[in-house]
């Protein structure tokens, strides 16, 4: 019975892992559907999440069931617990991936992004896709250097979000309200993708040490 547990636990990581990356999927045709204009994009995006949100809840029931049956203590209580927390940044990064699909459909045929940030937008899009891989890994491998990394990744993040800002609240900026408001949602929207990201790491640090890593 006990192997069994144990099998049931393992189960629960790995499919943790496969879950996250097939969010990171998702962000990432997300990101193709705002910078091409693809509406049947933007919709797959948009209509894949159901999928992500039942994945998410099968998970989540069968970790329930674990703690209420098993009555886990010490580091396998830690892991169902830490494994909660992160289908909830897991959900709401496909969350987000759902809206940065929503403005590009909201702006089709138009491309939302104007040229001249395109570059910018790719960039938050990559240092996030790059963040949502590590989280994998680390939960994978409750690797706490990699945890650690990913902390700088974050300062990535933060550092473009700033340099889209100062390019929207400049004198030079011609194209207007919307646009303006777009940028800085999806700005918001990159950004948070990577703090959940952080928040998984932070959580496999939790597992491994049982101690909660203090935030900036």
């Amino acid at each position: 019975m006990r192997d069994l547990y144990y099998e049931q636990l393992d189960a629960i990581v790995d499919d943790m892992v496969t879950l996250t990356g097939s969010v990171r999927r998702a962000v990432a045709a997300a990101t193709a559907a705002l910078l091409n204009a693809d509406a049947p994009l933007a919709e797959q995006v948009i209509d894949g999440d159901k999928v992500i949100d039942e994945t998410i809840e099968g998970i989540e029931e069968r970790a329930l069931l674990l703690l209420a049956t098993q009555q886990p203590v010490a580091t396998d209580l830690r892991q169902l617990v830490a494994t909660l927390r992160m289908l909830t940044d897991l959900e709401r990064m496909g969350d987000l991936s759902v809206h940065v699909a929503k403005v590009s459909r909201l702006r089709t045929p138009e491309v939302a992004v104007p040229t001249n940030l395109q570059p910018t937008i790719m960039a938050m899009a990559s240092v996030a896709d790059q963040m949502i891989h590590a989280a994998s890994r680390i939960v994978a491998n409750r690797d706490l250097v990699a945890a650690e990394k990913l902390e700088d990744t974050d300062d990535e993040m933060d550092k473009l979000r700033k340099e889209l800002f100062r390019v929207l609240l400049s004198d030079s900026w011609s194209h207007g309200v919307e646009p303006a408001i777009d940028l800085a949602l999806l700005g918001r929207y990159y950004e948070r993708i990577g703090d959940h990201a952080v928040s998984m790491a932070r959580r496999v640090v939790y597992l491994v040490t049982g101690e909660v890593p203090t935030q900036d």
